[in-house]
């Protein structure tokens, strides 16, 4: 299969990579000004040790693909949206937040598009070097599993990636946020990273309690996400851990904060009280 991803950040360096190193064909989406001078080569450090793949850089997808991968900020979407001038056959969004969805469905259409959600730490030290922190997980809709559960299978049993498919879309992409939003909220808004939280009685509760109030909307939006296992998933994580938005706070770089808070505070209109994950919001809003 032919892939392009778009957005060469640590998330689609990282898919890039892996799915290059698995004998996939895949053309890596990189700023115009950058295009010169990127690598010819992507490495990927995983907690196993690295892989490499041919880069494969262009600054335009002027031809059709199988697969087009998004991989951008939420914010960065719509002027990445438009270096992309052929028709995918199909697209797969691993951006955080619910609203991209619409957006890319009005793009390119409802079949095209199907959801997705990836979860793991990794960062982009440099132009084409990438570094995978802990597991990953990639979950997609089961529509997905004819075409791509070959690569799927591929990926976990090479590279050790987990995840599942999932029937229910609201499902897919609110086990992520239920998770995702109150942990980079906390991180952000504390300062604080996993460890320092959960030693700080107060911090650990705010986060209990944002996480309590996010799968509450979930409910009100049919997903019916656990709570107590949300909770429980934070444990094994490491001390040291920090959302990528609590790192962008720090390096005063923009933030995803209404791609992953709007969603929830939006549940006040389904007549479920979100005072915590407020507090966090008008909290982070503050220090910008």
């Amino acid at each position: 299969m032919k892939h392009a991803v778009l957005g060469a950040g640590a998330i689609g360096g990282l898919m890039a990579t892996a799915m290059g190193a698995s004998g996939e064909e895949v053309l890596l989406m990189v700023r115009a000004e950058k295009l010169a001078g990127y690598p010819g080569r992507l490495t990927l450090e995983q907690p196993t040790g690295a892989i490499t793949a041919a880069s494969h850089p262009i600054a335009t997808l002027a031809e059709a693909v199988d697969v087009l991968w998004i991989a951008t900020k939420a914010y960065q979407l719509q002027a990445a949206l438009a270096s992309v001038r052929a028709m995918p056959a199909m697209v797969v969004p691993l951006l955080n937040g619910i609203d991209h969805i619409a957006v890319l469905r009005a793009r390119f259409g409802d079949d095209r598009v199907i959801a997705a959600t990836i979860a793991v730490g990794a960062d982009r030290p440099a132009e084409g070097r990438f570094v995978q922190h802990n597991e990953v997980r990639l979950n997609l809709m089961a529509a997905a599993e004819p075409r791509l559960g070959a690569l799927v299978a591929r990926l976990h049993q090479e590279h050790g990636f987990g995840g599942r498919y999932f029937d229910s879309e609201p499902k897919l992409l609110w086990t992520k946020l239920c998770f995702l939003a109150p942990f980079a909220l906390v991180t952000s808004a504390s300062g604080k990273n996993k460890g320092e939280i959960f030693a700080d009685a107060k911090w650990k509760a705010k986060l209990y309690s944002a996480i309590d109030e996010a799968c509450a909307v979930a409910r009100s939006c049919g997903a019916e996400i656990d709570a107590s296992k949300v909770k429980a998933g934070l444990e094994p994580l490491p001390d040291g851990l920090r959302s990528s938005m609590a790192k962008d706070l720090l390096a005063g770089r923009e933030l995803e904060l209404d791609a992953i808070s709007g969603p929830i505070l939006r549940g006040e209109g389904h007549d479920v009280d979100v005072p915590v994950t407020r507090e966090l919001v008008t909290a982070i809003r503050a220090k910008r």
